[in-house]
């Protein structure tokens, strides 16, 4: 029982897991456009959402020297440069202008994350600036480079997908601030910070609706993929209506983030 708590944690904690949530998406926007082969771009992804994550994480502690390197912090830093290295390889796969994003997004990341600034720390603590900046680079991540990548002409629909993806990761966010309320900086100006949390949960719920029904929006809707989202969308709710201060750290960081993965089964399921 000991052993797997810890490869659990491991998977947790070095971001395997919200790689694969990020993989899931990038899999959704190649199936919605029909993008048929496209793997440097999904193995791209779910490899550089493991390097960026466990960057922001644990650049702060390592460059502080706060952070002993323990078994498990080793590992992470060996599972980081792997990963690292097979980026490398998938980013000389692409096309050349998914490179020149990618690069834009990577850029926005090291903002989010380093102090830049001589009077002010890194953009992570600019007051209510990290959940629009953190909802930008998983569009950018999850729809933007994959549709680059393939070529495909930009219509109404990559527009829609956007704006959807947007507010599906802004509602989850919600659910991590919420969480997070009691350990959160003040000065960090966060959503339930600002409006409370039942305001915050309002507000989420509200951002629902724009987002399933912009669905009714695209040309060639597909009634399955209302069901899909119908399930989604509740079982989004769900997690916001539930969430609280005194919930445990799986709550977000493995159920919550597991959202995107169950979107995408349901969605192959279906069909």
């Amino acid at each position: 029982m000991r052993i797997f708590k810890q490869v659990f944690n491991f998977y947790i904690d070095g971001s395997i897991h919200v790689a694969l949530s990020c993989y899931a998406l990038v899999r959704m926007t190649q199936q919605m456009f029909q993008i048929s082969t496209d793997e440097p771009m999904v193995y791209f992804v779910f490899f550089g959402t493991i390097v960026g994550y466990n960057f922001v994480k644990y650049e702060a502690l390592v460059r502080a020297k706060k952070a002993q390197m323990r078994k498990e912090l080793k590992a992470i830093s060996v599972l980081s440069f792997l990963s690292l290295l097979a980026v490398g390889f998938y980013f000389l796969q692409l096309q050349r202008i998914t490179q020149i994003v990618s690069v834009a997004v990577l850029i926005l990341t090291l903002l989010y994350t380093l102090p830049f600034f001589s009077n002010r720390k890194n953009a992570r603590n600019w007051a209510g600036l990290k959940i629009y900046i953190v909802a930008l680079c998983w569009v950018g991540v999850t729809v933007v480079l994959p549709i680059l990548n393939a070529e495909i002409n930009i219509t109404s629909d990559f527009y829609f997908k956007c704006i959807q993806q947007f507010i599906l990761i802004f509602v989850l966010i919600l659910i991590f601030e919420i969480i997070d309320l009691a350990n959160d900086d003040p000065h960090l100006q966060t959503v339930p910070q600002q409006i409370g949390v039942k305001r915050t949960k309002i507000l989420g719920l509200l951002l629902l609706i724009p987002f399933y029904f912009l669905e009714f929006l695209k040309p060639d809707f597909n009634q399955k993929q209302l069901i899909v989202n119908l399930i989604l969308v509740s079982i989004i709710a769900l997690f916001l209506l539930f969430a609280n201060e005194k919930r445990s750290k799986y709550y977000t960081s493995f159920w919550v983030e597991s959202i995107p993965i169950v979107w995408w089964l349901l969605l192959l399921f279906i069909q």
